[in-house]
């Protein structure tokens, strides 16, 4: 059985982000994911922000890096609409 989680998205193959959304590279591996830009005004979301805060916002492929466990991530943003 899969969960699926409609407002989050792991996108590797592809480097376009639709409008609205922002891409953000989690965990150790970098797993891209694609997510709603109205989750930056939940303060859930924003907690996550401010652990990428000490490392730097930017990624190389133009992204944001979230340094937390992808599982983590994953339970955060499921839980925001």
């Amino acid at each position: 059985m899969s969960i699926r989680l409609p407002r989050i998205a792991h996108i590797a193959s592809s480097k376009k982000v639709p409008k609205g959304y922002f891409a953000v590279y989690v965990g150790e591996n970098q797993k891209r994911f694609v997510i709603p830009v109205s989750f930056l005004n939940q303060p859930s979301f924003q907690d996550l922000l401010g652990m990428s805060e000490e490392f730097g916002y930017s990624h190389p492929t133009g992204g944001l890096t979230i340094p937390c466990n992808e599982d983590l991530f994953v339970d955060v943003t499921s839980q925001l609409n």
